[in-house]
């Protein structure tokens, strides 16, 4: 077997673990369990389930400190930022908790048998059942939150759905210490090994998603990396859906009234969401649309300062760090100038130099308006806001698209903008930054393709719907069904007779 490495990206050192790739044979045995414990999961109930998801989240953070530790040392992402998204990661498996004690998820529907204008008509009930059991891939960017310990975990689990992680090769251990403090919860609980497990290896991933046991696919990555695994998905006698959030230039807009009345706060906005934990978030904004004018020339001069006095950011892998300067030399090559760069010791390990470039609104191509992972962002400048509609319908559809007003701003022309982004993203930010995914029942996190393949959220209450599906009994005898189904059963809101009934507690 081939040992699994990992890489400190502060100084590039390449270290092997204790760990080792995944083969055939062991995957086969792990796909095996995750199948088998689908049947203990069902039996714990919503509110066994959500018992279990406390459970989780207790022991992540009992671990934190292992956890922040291992993750720093293979990331090279701040001790403070990776504290707080273990934080998050241990709020997502508790707010599934609450989903599941809500109950409302299942979308429970009850048509007795009646007469209809069409004839006599069947007992037909509804509700989402658990797929069964699923690959989850983690990504490289959150160790955490979109890892492992992350929110397609728990919103698998919450579903029913025992989970195979592939672990990201940037971070092995991190992900192999978070599977165990998963697995010791369940132990706590009396569950049997399986009910989540990691494999490690690109050939482990493409034999996991091609592996009969598993009912669907999810993951937050390059589109490349979607590709691939749809591949292998398409060798399969039988598809299984592969939920996926990918690329994202998440477009800002700022009208000029905006930077008549706060230019330098919308920059120092600016600069901290693009360059926050080295550019390397989905929500990074790589486009800035700035008018032209001395409000404009403000905000713009004040995110070169900032950006020049900053320091080097260190990216998560070699593969990234030569990505981005690829993608930068590229953007450069099609006509954006640099605006400002920082100072960066080329011998700090995959470290790179945070950078704005510059372009005017004709020179907009679609080279430069697309994706750039990493900590660098284009400024737009524009003359005249009627000129948006187009210069956004170039842009790639993305998850985000922000919107920054002013006093003096024609609500029309918001309007107008909103009505372009809406069509183009999964979420509209006002007089923000995209970055900071709020993690609530309210919340979508996704978009048209590129940036997802999918209707579907990542973050948020409904994300569990990835790992559901319809399931409805006709006539059937009261001691088969599931109890959300049962007439006497009140505990949950349901759609009974056409008509919604809120739960009686």
């Amino acid at each position: 077997m081939n040992v699994v490495s990992t890489v400190d990206p502060r100084d590039g050192q390449r270290r092997a673990t204790d760990l080792s790739e995944t083969d055939e044979s062991r995957l086969d045995e792990v796909a095996g369990q995750a199948s088998r414990t689908t049947r203990w999961l069902a039996g714990l109930g919503r509110i066994g389930r959500a018992e279990l998801l406390d459970a989780i989240a207790a022991s992540l953070e009992s671990r934190r400190k292992e956890l922040v530790a291992a993750a720093e040392a293979e990331t090279g992402l701040a001790h403070a930022r990776l504290d707080s998204e273990l934080t998050r990661a241990a709020v997502q498996f508790r707010m599934f908790g609450d989903v599941l004690r809500d109950g409302a998820y299942v979308e429970a529907a009850i048509d007795h048998a009646a007469d209809t204008p069409l004839g006599p008509g069947p007992d037909v009930r509804r509700m989402l059942v658990p797929l069964g059991p699923v690959a989850v891939f983690g990504a490289s960017n959150f160790p955490f939150a979109f890892s492992v310990a992350g929110g397609d975990t728990a919103a698998a689990l919450a579903a029913g759905c025992p989970t195979v992680l592939k672990a990201h090769p940037s971070h092995p251990l991190t992900s192999h210490a978070s599977a165990a403090a998963i697995s010791s919860a369940v132990r706590d609980l009396g569950g049997p090994d399986g009910v989540i497990a990691a494999v490690y290896g690109e050939q482990a991933g493409r034999s996991l998603v091609r592996h009969p046991a598993i009912r669907a696919a999810a993951l937050t990555g390059s589109v490349n990396a979607a590709r691939a695994i749809q591949a292998a998905i398409d060798q399969r006698p039988d598809p299984i859906p592969l939920y996926a959030e990918l690329s994202s230039v998440n477009p800002i807009v700022v009208l000029p009234g905006a930077t008549v009345d706060r230019a330098e706060e919308i920059a120092e906005g600016l600069f901290a969401s693009f360059t926050a934990s080295g550019g390397q978030l989905c929500t990074k904004p790589g486009l800035a649309f700035v008018p032209a004018g001395p409000g404009g020339d403000l905000l713009v001069d004040t995110l070169r300062r900032s950006v020049a006095s900053s320091g080097g950011a260190i990216l998560l892998n070699e593969r990234i760090r030569d990505a981005f300067e690829s993608r930068a030399t590229g953007f450069e090559r099609a006509g954006a100038r640099v605006s400002a760069q920082a100072q960066v010791d080329p011998g700090a390990g995959f470290a790179v130099a945070p950078r704005l470039l510059e372009v005017d609104l004709s020179g907009l191509t679609p080279e430069i308006a697309d994706e750039c992972f990493g900590p660098l962002m284009v400024i737009v400048r524009y003359e005249d806001a009627a000129e948006l509609d187009a210069a956004l319908d170039a842009v790639p559809p993305s998850l985000t698209g922000s919107v920054h007003r002013g006093v003096q701003d024609d609500a029309d022309v918001v309007r107008r903008l909103v009505d372009v982004l809406s069509a183009r993203a999964g979420r509209i930010v006002f007089d923000g930054y995209p970055t900071g995914v709020r993690v609530s029942w309210a919340q979508h996190h996704g978009g048209p393709w590129p940036s997802t393949n999918a209707v579907h959220t990542s973050v948020g209450a409904t994300s569990i719907r990835r790992f559901l599906r319809p399931l409805a009994w006709q006539d059937a005898p009261a001691w088969v069904l599931p109890e959300e189904l049962r007439d006497e059963y009140t505990a949950i809101a349901r759609r009974v007779d056409g008509r919604l009934t809120p739960a009686v507690e």
